[in-house]
């Protein structure tokens, strides 16, 4: 799939939910931002609600959603940068049957191009793991082949990330999707061998790595991304 024209967009996937693709989003935006005038952040579909202190929606939004728009320089309509937002921190086609919603892929295209249109980058937060179901026929593959956009992958290391990261790269490369690159973010202070691990996914993995995140980064703003690799993927 080719990437859509217009604004440079890319799609963060993770190996598994909880293992900081939101912290690695907004890291992203703040990057791009450092480059770009426009830059804003999207998270399609949320599973779970907080209280909205901005009131941009009907009084709830996703904590993901928001830590998005704080890394964003555009600022636009909850409807845009969130459209699907589920009370429940369920699977997403879980958590919308039970409000006896559906989520459809092409609303949240619509959505994503209405987005575009007034970006110079934006960064697409997917919900869990690459084949989360967003539906009965659909899941979060299924959105990143809609959207055409490059993936970058982010790996919690933690026991079991290497089967994790190389299964998802080979759904990855099954569905003719790009795997831009990866980070590894070291979510388990504990892990034995994490230099090996990362070593290994180097080898293996199809694509560069963006960025080795230390344990218990908190501040977006000031992620370690290669900068070069930065400046490539804006530059294509």
């Amino acid at each position: 799939m080719l990437e859509q024209p217009g604004a440079r967009g890319v799609f963060v996937v993770g190996t598994d939910t909880g293992v900081g693709k939101t912290l690695i989003a907004a890291g992203l935006l703040h990057a791009f931002a450092r480059r770009r005038a426009r830059v804003v952040g999207m998270k399609p579909v949320a599973a779970g609600a907080v209280p909205d202190p901005d009131t941009r929606g009907d009084g709830w939004a996703s904590e993901d959603a928001l830590a998005l728009r704080a890394a964003s320089t555009l600022r636009v309509s909850a409807a845009l940068d969130n459209p699907v937002l589920l009370p429940e921190p369920l699977s997403p086609h879980l958590a919308a049957a039970r409000t006896g919603q559906r989520i459809s892929v092409d609303a949240l295209v619509e959505s994503y191009h209405a987005l575009a249109a007034q970006a110079d980058a934006v960064v697409v937060e997917g919900a869990g793991g690459l084949l989360v179901p967003l539906s009965d026929d659909a899941t979060g593959a299924d959105l990143a082949r809609a959207l055409g956009l490059p993936l970058l992958l982010v790996v919690g290391l933690r026991l079991g990330c290497l089967n994790h990261a190389l299964l998802t790269a080979e759904a990855i490369a099954a569905r003719g999707l790009v795997l831009a690159g990866w980070v590894a973010n070291r979510i388990d202070p504990a892990m034995s061998c994490v230099d090996d691990n990362i070593a290994t996914l180097q080898r293996r993995l199809p694509a560069p790595l963006w960025a080795d995140v230390p344990h218990g980064a908190l501040n977006a703003r000031h992620l370690p991304f290669n900068e070069t690799l930065i400046d490539d993927f804006l530059a294509r």
